[in-house]
């Protein structure tokens, strides 16, 4: 079975645990459901990314409050754009699929639909 990439972002209110917490599992709730990914089983890992200014705490302890605690995960930070959006929460999940690439939905939740405005048709 191949392995696909789900993309995503979306914007946290403050630089607070709860904000970034509360953000990340709206987005990996939405990215899970619009791709009917049902099974954690299927998520091969996930790598999951702050802009500098998000620094209270790591955003996979989202995912491990979903129960993906069987599945790989890595925090990292974005580099320092100047004049990009601030406060953003990215995603880049890999699964199991035998979904095409094409008909992948992407998500971009909050201001974060600014980074990808092509894809505002897809949700």
């Amino acid at each position: 079975m191949p392995v696909r990439g789900i993309r995503g972002a979306i914007s946290a209110a403050v630089n607070s645990r709860d904000a970034i917490l509360e953000a990340t599992r709206e987005l990996l709730g939405e990215m899970l459901k619009a791709n009917g990914i049902a099974d954690f089983d299927d998520i091969a890992s996930i790598v999951l990314t702050t802009t500098p200014d998000l620094t209270a705490t790591y955003p996979a302890e989202a995912a491990r409050e979903m129960g993906m605690n069987h599945v790989p995960l890595l925090c990292a930070s974005e580099i320092a754009v100047p004049d990009r959006l601030p406060r953003c929460v990215r995603v880049l999940m890999h699964v199991n699929t035998e979904a095409r690439p094409r008909d992948i939905i992407h998500v971009y939740l909050r201001e974060a639909r600014s980074l990808r405005p092509d894809m505002q048709s897809a949700q």
